[in-house]
């Protein structure tokens, strides 16, 4: 066997988390390691519910900053595998000079990506979340994004993998600190919070069988996030509840928080 079918041979044993997201959104980039960790997932009624609402917060950020206020530059981190209504898709359907930046440290969702995002002004690049400075100074990501002007830092069900101990608050001051005035950071989050209890029971239980360790946090703890930068209204909210475009379904706790937030000035 070669190392390249082996390493194929690992990729389809071992859950993926993006993969694992994948095929909870309906694709068809993953293998059944992914669909039983998935499947784990979905056994709660608040998964796919959950799911969809963080994916449509997305969708609904990305426009609100494209159409609305006008932002001209996006920095994805922690992208995943390429889905339906990807940010620079949504991006270019108001703003088809946007320019967007995909950061992601999985191979394999560097792969599909590099594959799949052959658009103008659309890049994909190797980066960590724990190592921001990294992705700041990245020659392409510069070649990009011009951090002189306004950028929108979207951190979208990313910062729940981000365990303490890597310093995630630290992580995403270096990138506030980095951003010009007028940018706007974007960040959906996992609650730790006793109305999502079952749901981050079972999502603890399935990521630990794809080797993944969840950092699930409160409310205080998400908003934490945002230190120094003014909240777009209504602040962090649950996802669905995030200027939705029809009236949210509350009777369910979901368990993702959200929350969109602007750096003075500018």
């Amino acid at each position: 066997m070669t190392e390249n079918s082996y390493s194929r041979g690992l990729e389809q044993k071992t859950p993926n988390v993006a993969r694992i997201y994948d095929y909870m959104l309906g694709g068809k980039d993953n293998f059944a390691c992914d669909r039983e960790v998935a499947t784990l997932l979905l056994n709660n009624p608040r998964t796919a519910a959950a799911v969809r609402a963080n994916r449509r917060f997305l969708i609904r950020a990305v426009r609100y900053l494209a159409e609305e206020v006008g932002v001209r530059q996006f920095l994805d981190i922690g992208t995943g595998l390429p889905t339906q209504e990807n940010v620079h898709e949504v991006a270019h359907r108001y703003a088809p000079d946007a320019r967007v930046v995909y950061v992601d440290n999985d191979p394999i969702v560097l792969t599909y990506a590099r594959a799949l995002l052959d658009c103008p002004n659309v890049r994909i690049v190797d980066g960590d979340l724990r190592r921001p400075t990294e992705i700041l100074e990245n020659p392409e990501v510069r070649q990009i994004l011009n951090f002189a002007e306004p950028v929108a830092i979207l951190l979208v069900a990313i910062l729940h993998f981000v365990i303490d101990e890597d310093n995630p608050y630290d992580a995403v001051a270096t990138l506030r600190n980095a951003m010009a005035p007028g940018s706007f950071l974007v960040i959906s989050h996992g609650s730790a919070d006793e109305s999502a209890e079952g749901f981050s029971e079972a999502a603890e239980q399935a990521y630990n069988s794809a080797t993944v360790e969840l950092a699930l946090r409160s409310r205080e703890q998400v908003a934490r996030f945002f230190d120094g930068l003014d909240m777009v209204p209504p602040g962090v909210v649950a996802a669905q509840s995030w200027r939705p475009d029809i009236s949210p379904d509350t009777g369910m706790p979901l368990g993702v928080y959200a929350g969109v937030g602007r750096k003075p000035g500018g």
